[in-house]
C-alpha cells in the first residue's frame, strides 16, 4: 500500500474504513473457531465487486474458503453454498454500491427464506473502486461523475430497507470501533438466520465522512453517529423502525427477531422429509435434458 506500510500490497487508500472491517472479521472468525473448536475451513466468505471484495482473499493467518463473484450477486451465491452445505458458516462481504443497488433485489427473498448467512455491508456512500460515482446511499444533490447536476434521487435509508424487507437481525456499526464491530459480527454469525451488520466505512478519497460521523466541536459539527440508548428494545420491530427514521445514524443492535427464526436450510430439510419425494441425482437430471 505504501513504503511506510509494506505489509499490505493491495490497493486500499490510506485511512480507508475497510481496514478496520478486515481486522474485525479476522478477530470474529478467530474467536469463533476457538470457541467451537472448528477449523477456519468451515467458513466461506462470499464477495461481490468493489473495494470490499478484497476481504475475500486478504484475511491474515489461516485462510477460510472464499469466492469473489459478480456485482450484486453475493446473496444468490451464498444461498447456493448454504443450501448445498448447511454445515458451513457463510459470511458475505459487500459494499453499499454492490449490495444496495443491483443486489437489493435479492435482499427481500433471502430475508423471507431466512437464509442463515451473515452479511457485512461496508457503506461509504459512494462507488469507491470505480472512482466516485453516486451510490444508493449518496446524499441527494451531491455532484459526482455520474450526477453532473447533482444526485436527483433521494438517499436510501438502508436500515428501513432491511427492516421492511424482513431481515431478522440488523446491527449498525462503525469501522473505527473494531472491538465493537468484531463482537457484532460474531453475534451475527451465531444468529440462526439472515443477519446484516451495516458498517459506516468512510472512503477517504471520494467521500470522507469521518468528521461528520464523530463530530467536530471546533467546527460546530454534531456527531452524525450516536450510541443506541440502553432503553431501546431490539426485539420490538416498531421501536426499531422508529429508531432509524431520523437523519442521524444509531450505532448498536437495531433489531433482533428470535421468535419463529427457523433458517431456510432447516425448513428445506423438513420439507424434504415430509414430502416423501426421492431426490433426483445429478446424472438423472442431465440424462433428462438429453434429446435422443
Amino acid at each position: 500500500m505504501s513504503k511506510r506500510n509494506p505489509l499490505y500490497d493491495f490497493k486500499w487508500c490510506p485511512g480507508c474504513g475497510d481496514f478496520g472491517v478486515k481486522v474485525a472479521i479476522e478477530q470474529a472468525l478467530a474467536r469463533r473457531t476457538a470457541e467451537r473448536s472448528e477449523s477456519i475451513e468451515k467458513t466461506v466468505i462470499v464477495a461481490g465487486i468493489g473495494c470490499s471484495g478484497n476481504l475475500v482473499h486478504l484475511q491474515e493467518g489461516p485462510q477460510p474458503f472464499g469466492i469473489h463473484g459478480i456485482h450484486g450477486r453475493t446473496l444468490p451465491v451464498a444461498y447456493g453454498i448454504k443450501t448445498g452445505r448447511p454445515d458451513l458458516n457463510v459470511l458475505v462481504v459487500s459494499g453499499d454500491g454492490d449490495f444496495l443497488s443491483i443486489g437489493a433485489e435479492h435482499i427481500g427473498p433471502q430475508a423471507r427464506r431466512n437464509l442463515d448467512v451473515t452479511v457485512v455491508v461496508m457503506d461509504n456512500g459512494i462507488y469507491g473502486l470505480t472512482k466516485g460515482q453516486a451510490s444508493p446511499t449518496t446524499n441527494v444533490d451531491v455532484v459526482t461523475s455520474t450526477t453532473r447536476y447533482g444526485k436527483l434521487d433521494e438517499k436510501m435509508n438502508p436500515y428501513l430497507f432491511y427492516l421492511g424487507s424482513g431481515v431478522g437481525y440488523v446491527s449498525s456499526q462503525l469501522s473505527t470501533r473494531v472491538k465493537d464491530l468484531s463482537t457484532a459480527i460474531g453475534d451475527a454469525m451465531d444468529y440462526p438466520g439472515f443477519a446484516v451488520v451495516h458498517v459506516q466505512s468512510p472512503c477517504t478519497t471520494y467521500n470522507d465522512t469521518y468528521a461528520l460521523l464523530k463530530g467536530d466541536e471546533k467546527q460546530g459539527i454534531e456527531p452524525l453517529a450516536y450510541p443506541i440508548p440502553d432503553s431501546h428494545d431490539s426485539g420490538d420491530l416498531l421501536a426499531a423502525i422508529n429508531l432509524v427514521r431520523g437523519e442521524r445514524i444509531p450505532i448498536g443492535q437495531i433489531y433482533r427477531r428470535d421468535s419463529e427464526s427457523v433458517p431456510s436450510h432447516e425448513r428445506l430439510a423438513k420439507a424434504k422429509e415430509q414430502s416423501g419425494v426421492t431426490q433426483v441425482s445429478v446424472k438423472e437430471l442431465m440424462d433428462g435434458m438429453l434429446i435422443s
